[in-house]
């Protein structure tokens, strides 16, 4: 079992990283996700204490420092789908990806091209899929993907707070970027 650090626990406040990490050793999911957590993990400690960690800094130094300082078998993913293809050419292993929920057969397709040494066809993909991935992040995620897949007929438009609906200015270049890319959109 895996547990998340994304914010200083009651343990997380009594421990400095190093105590830390050696109360989670091996069992630790280290997300680098900026903006969303008050505990960073120095890439040493990340690489001796976690199993994976999901890297969403868009820092490639940090990702490359984090891969340098890790174990064989040590798994990087990224969670930022901008930066995906160049997190796998410095020895990431895959993504958890927000786009892959709007365009999966693409976002799957770039990683099986990159492992695949088709890089012309990996790069294609990535550059692509920017609009798309821009449009993702147009206000606070899940907001702009549950719209995009409300847009495309499979959910309803529901959002529980403190999320709210996408403002009209974003709804208006969402629907644009999706429709841009060539993604069906229900009743539009």
């Amino acid at each position: 079992m895996f547990g998340t650090v994304r914010s200083a626990s009651s343990l997380g406040v009594l421990l400095d990283n190093d105590g830390l990490l050696e109360v989670a050793a091996g069992v630790l999911d280290v997300a680098g996700v900026t903006n969303r957590g008050t505990l960073h993990v120095e890439p040493p400690g990340v690489a001796r204490a976690a199993a994976y960690k999901q890297e969403a800094t868009g820092s490639l130094e940090q990702v490359s420092r984090v891969i340098e300082c890790a174990a064989e078998g040590f798994i990087v993913l990224s969670g930022d789908d901008f930066v995906t293809l160049p997190l796998l050419a410095v020895g990431g292993h895959g993504a958890i990806s927000v786009t892959s929920n709007i365009v999966p057969s693409d976002v799957s397709a770039m990683i099986e091209r990159f492992f695949s040494d088709d890089l012309e066809g990996a790069r294609s993909l990535h550059y692509r899929l920017q609009p798309i991935n821009r449009a993702m992040f147009l206000e606070t995620n899940p907001i702009p993907v549950k719209t995009s897949l409300a847009m495309m007929g499979m959910i309803e438009e529901e959002f529980r707070l403190p999320l709210v609906r996408i403002s009209d200015e974003n709804r208006t270049r969402l629907l644009e970027a999706m429709k841009a890319y060539g993604l069906a959109v229900a009743g539009r």
